[in-house]
């Protein structure tokens, strides 16, 4: 430590006697309190200490000069001199071979020492197809190596911390319940109150013992940040236990009496009895009024995620107000030259053989030396040339003042620097960018607007460069994405022209013009360029002449981009101000040796090299080698990047390396630049006299506040930083806070520097220096701020400019830079630094995992806060399971050390992040992949749980309102009771007097025997099959024959009908009624999957106990076939008839059912949450059905209808088998299996018959708008025309697809297809059909609902498009004779208008129960015969299990009412409970399937108080990872709950039923038995 800490930041003085005297009285006891408990070793003496000089810092008298927040306490500076004083220290570290890459060894220590704290945890590993999964298992990982630093420091720092450890060892265990209680209420972060016990990582099963012994040594009485829960002492932490959620945990001083704290959810002391409610009312009050816009959402998402309260114990600066620092004044010289090309004049005639540039080439051999006569002569020929050669029609190209964009190789900085000043000479503005070298560069794109709005018509380049870009096959250089077009000049030598000798160029002295303009990358990766005026540039170059004590003819190296930045200020500009010779290392000879750049110094006796500490850690890395090179020619090397958190690792690496080379210490000369502020502070070289160089070492917690403070505390969470010298000549720099007004900070705040300068534009008065090209607004933002005093009063008159640097002034006047405004990310209200978040994950053995240390670091911001992000690239070698224990233990490490949860940590392949033009990562690129999907990673960690703080309450079920009180509170509202009804079916029709359905039959074949009833159509189109009234009696009669002499089946017998849809089912089905036997439709076994189908059919037949099962040839072989014998025993199946061939038979007496309430035949269906429900039909309920069907649609024999639908179940059932026969209208039936091979089959049908009511499914409407969508201009020449379409309603069981409906509407418009025709049915299993929307009647309507209210079962109606709003359509129009109340799902009570509930139904065609085998009476009985509790407690209503609410519309219907709409929102078993709110399952997928183009469908289900995402892929696998983060976040935006786990599938996945609904139990069971087969499955910490 001797080495970190003598230079380190000075000594804090013990309180002597006399300061004791003067404390208060308060902290006198307080002391006597600590003195107290050493004395009988409740405490150690260390933690003694501690406390000790906490309680007294406050009292403590500064040292003279120096900040408060960089005094150290005594005890550091003793251990450091207790180091040996022999050399082997510096020993150890010169032979250490480790990857030295952007780590100090204190960090990496602290790193270390982090993760030893925690144990090995086990993590459920993300399962991925393909891969070998080995649970880890605590024996085989690796301990943390706390071994990685010098040894006499480690063990230093070891020895220190055990002592440390145990501060509270006799200390009695706070009260225990109260703490438990404390972390199950906390621990409501999760996705539901109980979940934290099913975090994958197993952060629950917090025991009360693990809970105790964790009080126990948490530091109670330390107010300034909650305990570190996961620094757990070491014996309080057994490898069995694990540590509950951090967020849950906190502090309370330790006088108080801890059951009188009991705090509710949010932060209101429980025994204050202030309810929420005042509370809130007193929060709003507090909160500034803001009015509301008409015009504008306000998205009130205050009031419902928790807004963190600022900690009230966080540090807060306590320092005076800083004053401005000013450099020293800028020299004058006499013969200082009036511009920069005054300059290049004067050197190119009075020095012509001077060297000026030396170009190296891949193997560092010179290339060509460019002599400052032949820069002069060769740039005035480019600029006559420019201005003079260049011609379209006439006119010249380009005219003074034109925008000229360079694009040059690193690799030819002669010809860069040729066209650079010949620009300047034709009074051209060049735009200096990259080569772009395909159509897909990171961040091409931007560069290409940047270089559209300059007006760039021309481009200049080299003839390889030329000849390197893509071309099109014209020959001519393609057009980039996002580039204008562009003119390709090259500037070699043949194409440009020697000016006759009466031209000169015009050198005038530095005017206000724009000199240059470069191009910078924003935060957000929108690149802007900035501009830099004559005076500007001339004054930088000067003051860097000054402050680098820069002489003539002096060598200078430089390692950098010579395009931007320090490479253009000191290798193209300075140098040619003060006549340098330049030796300019590409970037290509640092790949191929990177000890190129100190050989070059040594061979070249090079004075000064400028570098970034990546140059330096490079030849680091080479050195081994290398005997005989000497840096002793260097006075200044100057580190760039010397404001990075690691450059002082790299600076301190190579001084104890190369000092045995000539090195010496003095000469490495870090400095802090900006595009925005140029060089704004750097360290002299030695000979200037100036103080000597700092180093600061910061507590993180502390600057996550802004906040200086030396940290005295914990060794563990700091971060070192070396100062960037002094502020440069001429320059007046000061430290502004970050958000809001310019004020100055404190002297121990961290804030933006500013700098005013004539570089930037400040001394010379206005805004003449320095601006964003084209961007006046954001200019004035940054180049002329005018920092204010506390009092509000301006510093001074000059313009500042925000440089984007973060840092403080420290003593001696030096400058230190902590951070950047790119790489600010702040969460929670706390400020991180992601240079210092990378250099961290870099510390965690990254030589294993990280492939050449590459990491990137950014935030996104997901529900109104901001959330970290690290990407970073695996090896190729590494393994799946390494690379995710290396994935833990940096998220514990940031957690430990930043005091800050990772969201989502991704790997992606070798090489797959975008690059930046000169190595380095691309972070706004590789933040916008991450965003789109499109970043592929081949391993994804997310851990919302731990991260995610800021989510809603749960809510609190309130204790239950009964059912009088809600229907009083109703009546006081207004509102009237939720109840609706169809139209009366008093009025009676010719065949109304049948109640049986066989009766009808018989009558229609005696009264109308031709009258066709239904027509079957083939895959075609052509008519397979027809039935007239007689034909179907005929073949009826025929089947009821064969079962009586056949089957030998006697009345009441239940009969198993399986065919396929066609004309035999609707004749079998009546056959059965004349026969006085019970059918049950059943849809067939698929062929081709018997696997799953035939046991379904079983299934069927055994719970019916049908007797005999009637089926065609073909079904019957299938039936008892070898494959269906794999599938189900075939030996137990009742008798099968076949009915292909029945013979002719005599007249038969129709069976004559004793009363209509007999059963007339069983509706047996497989609902969504895979339960098989069979309900009784009576007779009198069937021609009821019918009834109301006819009286609806208005249904009469010279009708047409289409139905394209299942005939097994339900409402298709009765539209296909029943309602015909009933209404004599003739149905046109088109069975949806043959749309898999004609998918426009149904709707040429509807065009051909001119059929103007239809029914069809969801899953054929998506078949057509899927398949049909691009054909509807092929469909319209075959003479489709859909005009003709009343009514199309879709029958379904489900709340309304209201985006499928309204698409099908959008797409067949084009044929003719009203938007009005299509709606919606809804029936259920206690009633087949609701609702209809029929032939008169109003429109459906849609409303939008406050998807928040409804999670809390109220209905909020919003506008159309306001945020978080979910359309509903009205589920048609209620039938004649049904009843609906909308009802409490647990009072029973009835609803107001408008509330969310359980919709009831009476009506004359209800079923009368449930067919089971088990006689479940009290469930039946439930559904089907329930009253409501209060109100109208007579009439009996059967539940749908759905939920819904009624509204009454402006709209009147047929009978000159006002219309009540029926709002069906979902059904009541599907819903998820989670966080105490009501979730549909539905709601979340629609927000799923937004978030990716890739996600084909999805399907979300529970299990164990987790939410479970599956989403079918329909991309290429690699982007299966790319969903984890888009899901998550998707989620968390709109619904406020955090996904468990993440399943990625293949397309097909999902099972649906036949009535295109999802099956998400048979899913989640699929799931749970692991049965799905994967790509990949995501576990969320």
């Amino acid at each position: 430590m001797a080495e970190r800490n003598s230079t380190g930041l000075l000594m804090m003085l013990e309180p002597s006697p006399v300061i004791a005297m003067t404390l208060p009285v308060e902290v006198r006891e307080k002391v006597a309190e600590l003195e107290l408990e050493l004395s009988e070793g409740d405490i150690t003496q260390k933690g003694y200490e501690k406390k000790r000089a906490k309680l007294l810092a406050p009292y403590t008298p500064q040292i003279q000069g120096v900040e408060p927040s960089l005094q150290k306490d005594n005890r550091i500076q003793s251990s450091s001199q207790a180091a040996p004083p022999g050399s082997k220290h510096n020993k150890s570290r010169a032979t250490n071979t480790r990857d030295e890459r952007f780590r100090s060894d204190l960090h990496t220590e602290a790193v270390h020492a982090a993760l030893a704290k925690y144990k090995e945890r086990k993590m459920p590993m993300p399962s991925k197809r393909r891969s070998v999964l080995v649970q880890s298992s605590i024996e085989a990982c690796t301990p943390p190596d706390t071994s990685s630093a010098s040894e006499d420091e480690g063990s230093l720092r070891r020895a220190g911390r055990m002592v440390s450890s145990t501060p509270y060892q006799n200390h009695p265990a706070p009260n225990i319940e109260h703490w438990f209680n404390r972390v199950i209420q906390g621990s409501s972060t999760s996705s539901s109150a109980s979940s934290t016990s099913s975090h994958p990582g197993g952060r629950g099963h917090a025991t009360t013992a693990v809970l105790a012994d964790l009080m126990a040594y948490t530091q109670i009485d330390n107010h300034s940040a909650p305990p570190d829960v996961t620094g757990l002492s070491e014996h309080s932490l057994r490898a069995d236990r694990d540590r509950p959620p951090v967020a849950s945990v906190k502090v309370v001083p330790r006088g108080y009496n801890h059951s009188s704290v009991m705090e509710t959810a949010d932060g209101v002391p429980v025994n204050s009895r202030v309810s929420s409610k005042i509370q809130q009312l007193l929060n709003t009050l507090k909160r500034p009024k803001r009015l509301s816009l008409r015009e504008f959402f306000i998205d009130d998402f205050e009031e419902l995620v928790d807004v963190q309260q600022p900690d009230p114990n966080q540090p807060k600066a306590e320092g005076n107000q800083m004053s401005p620092l000013a450099g020293e004044p800028l020299g004058v010289a006499t013969n200082w030259p009036p511009s920069l090309l005054a300059s290049l004049q004067r050197w190119g005639i009075t020095q012509p053989r001077s060297p000026c540039l030396t170009a190296l080439d891949n193997a560092g051999k010179p290339v060509y030396t460019l002599t400052y006569g032949k820069l002069w002569t060769r740039s005035q020929k480019l600029a006559f040339t420019l201005l003079n050669k260049l011609s379209t029609r006439n006119e010249p190209l380009l005219l003074p003042g034109d925008r000229v964009a360079l694009v040059f190789p690193n690799s030819d900085p002669v010809m860069f620097m040729v066209a650079f000043y010949g620009c300047l000479l034709a009074e051209l503005i060049p735009v200096p960018i990259e080569v772009p070298l395909t159509r897909k560069d990171a961040g091409s794109q931007q560069i290409g607007f940047l270089l559209g709005s300059c007006g760039v018509t021309l481009a200049l380049t080299t003839d390889a460069c030329q000849k390197g870009l893509p071309k099109a096959q014209t020959g001519e250089v393609v057009t980039f994405k996002g580039w204008p077009r562009l003119l390709w000049f090259v500037t070699d030598g043949k194409h440009v022209v020697k000016p006759p000798k009466d031209w000169h160029p015009t050198i005038r002295e530095a005017n206000n013009e724009i000199a240059y303009i470069e191009y910078k990358t924003s935060k957000e990766g929108s690149t802007m360029g900035i501009t830099v005026s004559h005076p500007a540039m001339l004054a930088h170059c000067h003051a860097l002449t000054q402050a680098c004590g820069y002489t003539e003819a002096e060598t200078i190296c430089n390692v950098l981009d010579f395009k931007r930045d320090a490479g253009l200020w000191h290798g193209v500009l300075t140098s040619v101000m003060t006549r340098m010779h330049v030796i300019s290392i590409p970037y290509s000879l640092m790949k191929v040796n990177p000890l190129s750049w100190i050989q070059k110094v040594h061979t070249y006796k090079a004075r000064v090299a400028v570098v970034k500490s990546r140059d330096m850690h490079w030849s680091l890395l080479a050195q081994r080698d290398q005997r005989d090179i000497s840096l002793s020619s260097l006075r200044m090397l100057i580190v760039t990047d010397g404001a990075n958190p690691w450059s002082i690792s790299s600076c301190d690496a190579f001084l104890s390396v190369f000092q045995g080379r000539g090195l010496r210490p003095e000469v490495i000369c870090p400095c802090a630049s900006s595009a925005e502020g140029m060089t704004v502070a750097i360290r002299r070289p030695p000979e200037s006299g100036v103080a000597p160089p700092g180093k600061a070492v910061l507590s993180m917690s502390g600057l996550s506040h802004s906040v200086i403070r030396v940290d005295t505390e914990e060794k563990l969470s700091v971060l070192t930083v070396q100062d960037v010298g002094q502020v440069m000549p001429g320059a007046l720099v000061c430290v502004v806070r970050v958000e809001g007004t310019p004020y100055l900070c404190q002297t121990d705040e961290v804030g933006e520097i500013c700098v005013s300068s004539g570089s930037t534009g400040g001394s010379t008065g206005g805004s003449t220096g320095m601006a964003y090209y084209g961007l006046p607004g954001m200019t004035k933002n940054t180049f002329q701020t005018i920092p204010v005093r506390a009092s509000g009063g301006p510093i001074s008159g000059r313009p500042f400019t925000r440089t984007s640097l973060l840092g403080f002034v420290g003593p001696d006047n030096l400058v230190f830079i902590v951070g950047r405004m790119d790489g600010l990310m702040t969460v929670c209200g706390r400020r991180h630094n992601a240079d210092d978040v990378v250099a961290t994950a870099l510390a965690v053995e990254p030589m294993k995992f990280v492939y050449r240390g590459r990491i990137a670091v950014f935030s996104v911001s997901v529900l109104h806060d901001e959330r970290i992000v690290v990407v970073a690239e695996q090896r190729p070698d590494a393994s799946e399971e390494g690379s995710f224990q290396w994935m833990s233990r940096v998220l514990q490490a940031i957690d430990s050390i930043h005091q800050v949860g990772v969201y989502c940590l991704a790997l992606v392949p070798a090489n797959t992040m975008p690059k930046a033009p000169l190595g380095g990562i691309h972070i706004s690129e590789t933040k916008q992949r991450f965003l789109e999907g499109a970043l592929h990673p081949c391993n994804v960690l997310m851990c919302p749980h731990s991260c995610v703080t800021n989510l809603p309450k749960p809510r609190q079920k309130q204790p239950e309102v009964g059912p009088a009180s809600m229907i009083v509170g109703n009546l006081v509202a207004g509102k009237r009771i939720a109840q609706a009804c169809g139209r009366d079916v008093a009025q009676l029709e010719d065949n109304d007097q049948f109640l049986y359905m066989q009766d009808v039959l018989q009558w229609r074949a005696q009264a109308t025997p031709d009258h066709p009833l239904f027509l079957v159509l083939n895959a075609k189109g052509t008519v397979s099959s027809t039935a007239s009234c007689l034909q179907l009696q005929k073949r009826a009669e025929r089947v009821a024959v064969a079962l009586i002499e056949k089957g030998h089946l006697n009345p009441g017998d239940h009969v198993a009908l399986v065919y396929p849809p066609g004309i035999d089912l609707i004749a079998t089905f009546y056959g059965c009624l004349y026969a006085g036997c019970v059918p049950v439709t059943v849809r067939p076994p698929h062929p081709q999957n018997l696997a799953t189908t035939l046991p379904t059919v079983k299934m069927i037949v055994e719970v019916s106990k049908s007797v005999c099962i009637l089926t065609t040839q073909a079904i019957m072989k299938l039936l008892k076939s070898k494959e269906a014998a794999a599938a189900v025993d075939v030996k137990s199946w009742p008798m099968v008839l076949d009915t292909d061939d029945l013979p002719r038979t005599k007249r038969l007496q129709i069976y004559k059912p004793p009363t209509p309430e007999m059963l007339a035949y069983l509706d047996f269906s497989v609902s969504t949450m895979g339960i098989l429900a069979g309900v009784k039909m009576s007779h009198a309920a069937t021609s009821a059905l019918c009834r109301s069907i006819k009286l609806q649609c208005e249904l009469y024999p010279s009708r047409q209808i289409a139905i394209c639908l299942d005939p097994y179940c339900g409402l298709g059932f009765a539209l296909w088998c029943l309602s015909s026969v009933y209404s004599g209208h003739q149905s046109i039936l088109v069975p949806p299996l043959e749309l898999d091979s004609n998918v426009s089959l149904w709707l040429s049908a509807v065009s051909q018959y001119k059929v103007r009511i239809t029914f069809c499914s969801y899953s054929v409407m998506e078949m057509c708008t899927k398949g049909l969508g691009t054909q509807t201009e092929t469909l319209r020449l075959r003479n489709v025309n859909l005009s003709c379409v009343r009514t199309c309603m879709v029958v379904a069981e489900e709340r309304p697809r209201i985006a499928l409906t309204q698409s099908f509407s959008k797409i067949f418009k084009d044929l003719g297809l009203s938007p009005r025709a299509v709606s919606t049915t809804f029936g259920c299993r206690v009633n087949m059909a609701v609702c209809l929307q029929g032939t008169s009647g109003p429109d459906p309507t849609t409303v939008y609902l406050d998807m928040r209210a409804l999670r809390h079962e109220r209905v909020r109606m919003v506008e159309r498009g306001s945020p978080h709003s979910l359309s509903l359509m009205e589920s048609g129009k209620i039938l004649p004779g049904v009843k609906v109340v909308i009802a409490n799902t647990e009072t029973k009570g009835p609803l107001g208008d408008s509330h969310l509930g359980e919709v009831w139904v009476s009506s004359p065609h209800n079923a009368t129960g449930y067919y089971t085998v088990y006689g479940e009476d009290a469930l039946h009985a439930d559904h089907f015969n329930t009253k409501l509790s209060f109100g109208d407690t007579q009439t009996v209503w059967a539940r749908t299990g759905y939920l819904g609410f009624l509204r009454r519309t402006e709209l009147t219907d047929a009978s000159g009412e006002r219309h009540d709409a029926l709002y069906v929102v979902g059904s009541l078993d599907e819903t998820l409970e989670l966080r105490g709110m009501r979730y549909h399952p539905i709601d979340i997928e629609t927000s799923v399937i937004r978030s990716h183009k890739s996600i084909a469908e999805c399907a979300v289900f529970t299990w164990t108080n987790l939410l479970v995402v599956v989403v079918e892929l329909s991309g290429s696998e690699q982007e299966a990872l790319d969903l984890v983060p888009l899901v998550t976040n998707v989620v968390l935006e709109d619904h406020y709950l955090i996904v468990g786990v993440v399943v990625v599938v293949d397309p097909g996945v999902i099972p649906i039923n036949s009535r295109g609904q999802k099956q998400r139990m048979h899913l989640r069971d699929g799931f749970l038995a692991d049965q799905l087969d994967p790509i990949y499955v995501a576990y969320n910490m």
